[in-house]
């Protein structure tokens, strides 16, 4: 089965609803399959004996979804919300904005589009054709371009764009042709800036990540109290059978959502504690290993390529034998075509020799830091049976390079420009959705900083419709 021939569904953000992926899930096994592939753009791959159009369509239609078969013409938006909970955030980067911006991109996209929070590690800043990047003001972004033409290098608008416009900015750019060769930025930055949006002159510099990976597997308590769960499978092929179960756990436990990763895994968050034996009897009960080494999940290879998979396999174990951490470090193997680098070291696949075998070029980032999108040559035209040998010098560069002086924490002075803005938020008691007067609702046309007293009395929640009297402080 080649790429093309699978059936590819749009996970906006990489974030679904239990319900949403049942549904998704019993259309996959209707149409002949028994396991699903998560890709690394957060979106889901299954292969379908008899691709119904008039199934497929149906379905993502009654879950607001899109999706492609035998073409690969759109993009699936990638959002950090997976590390929500799981990894350090920007305070004011909570669910609900991430849900309001991710809901206003409302057209397909033809060009890659991250929407990320730098603190955190899980999920690549700089994947993206169009990148938005979380800066230290309250709702506002970074927007970097990542080109061909300009040999992939991350490129910066000088200003900060406020959330509720990203969309109207990416639309914009997507209608563009942002692949031809003579494809000026300063026409294009032009163009940006005579669009009716909010924009912020910067007041820092953006500041990457650590490099180092987290583990994601298992299950582990939130900073709240509840649980979360994350889930990898070796082959990256997950039983459909499997996931329907846990979608009916989620939903019969108050789990509200799934998140995909950008590296072909999923996370669960919000267990409650008093379910927790019941989620580990669910993985028992299908034989699901949560216990791999870190060895395992820092890999990112391309859907469906055996070659790619046996090669990760052979390292793994070769590693595993010598006792080798690669803890902190992420790995991509890259055969001769064109994908998207956003790990820390890359093992890419020559084409065959005279011999008929393989040769290997192996690649690492700028200080072992995937965001710097700048590779640097390690060794060039080697064998397979090196390869362990060598990784385990780059792991002895790459811990060997950590700066480990305590850091000095100063205080300063909170110079972003911040509008006044009240403090308080509501939520609907009928679907939990939150009215926060710092933002306002932008599709009710009420202005940011608007009281919730102040609302009108025909004010409806923008969710499930209830009345503004079904509201409670929160």
């Amino acid at each position: 089965m080649e790429k093309k021939n699978l059936v590819r569904v749009f996970v906006k953000g990489g974030i679904l609803s239990p319900g949403d992926f049942l549904k998704i899930l019993t259309t996959a096994k209707e149409l002949g399959s028994e396991f699903i592939h998560l890709g690394s753009r957060q979106d889901i791959l299954f292969p379908a004996k008899d691709r119904s159009k008039a199934l497929l369509e149906n379905i993502f239609r009654s879950i607001n979804t899109e999706y492609e078969v035998n073409e690969f013409t759109h993009q699936n938006i990638v959002s950090s919300y997976v590390a929500l909970d799981v990894m350090p955030n920007k305070k004011w980067l909570v669910p609900h904005v991430y849900h309001y911006i991710l809901d206003s991109f409302d057209f397909r996209a033809k060009y890659r589009i991250n929407l990320v929070d730098p603190s955190q590690s899980m999920v690549p800043l700089f994947t993206g054709n169009i990148n938005f990047i979380a800066s230290t003001t309250d709702n506002y972004w970074y927007m970097y371009l990542r080109l061909k033409q300009y040999e992939n290098r991350p490129i910066p608008y000088t200003k900060l764009i406020h959330g509720y416009d990203l969309s109207k900015v990416a639309s914009c750019l997507n209608a563009m042709d942002l692949e031809k060769e003579d494809l000026q930025l300063e026409g294009l930055f032009t163009t940006v800036d005579q669009l009716e949006v909010n924009t912020l002159n910067p007041v820092e510099e953006l500041k990457y990540p650590d490099a180092a990976f987290p583990y994601y597997e298992g299950l582990n308590r939130e900073p709240g109290g509840n649980y979360w769960l994350g889930l990898y499978w070796r082959n990256n092929k997950f039983t459909i059978n499997f996931l329907i179960e846990l979608c009916r756990r989620c939903m019969d436990t108050n789990v509200g959502k799934i998140s995909l990763t950008p590296w072909k895994s999923l996370i669960i968050k919000g267990i409650e504690e008093n379910y927790f034996v019941g989620w580990e009897k669910l993985m028992g009960r299908f034989g699901i290993n949560l216990r791999h080494s870190s060895l395992e999940l820092n890999w990112h290879l391309p859907v469906l390529s055996d070659e790619a998979l046996e090669l990760k396999n052979y390292l793994v174990r070769a590693l595993d034998q010598q006792d080798i951490s690669t803890s902190g470090l992420t790995f991509t193997i890259k055969p001769n075509n064109d994908i998207y680098l956003f790990t820390s070291v890359v093992i890419e696949i020559n084409t065959e020799d005279g011999d008929g075998g393989n040769t290997y070029n192996i690649l690492y980032s700028k200080d072992f830091n995937p965001n710097s999108a700048e590779y640097l040559t390690y060794v060039k035209n080697v064998t397979k049976n090196v390869l362990p040998a060598l990784l385990m010098e780059l792991s002895v560069m790459y811990f060997d390079q950590i700066d480990d002086q305590p850091k000095v924490i100063t205080k300063k002075k909170d110079s972003a420009p911040k509008a006044e803005r009240v403090s308080e938020r509501y939520q609907c008691k009928q679907c939990l959705s939150i009215y926060d007067a710092q933002y306002g609702d932008e599709a009710a046309n009420v202005a940011p900083g608007t009281p919730f007293d102040s609302l009108p009395d025909a004010y409806i929640c923008p969710t499930c419709e209830a009345k503004k009297t079904e509201f409670v402080l929160v």
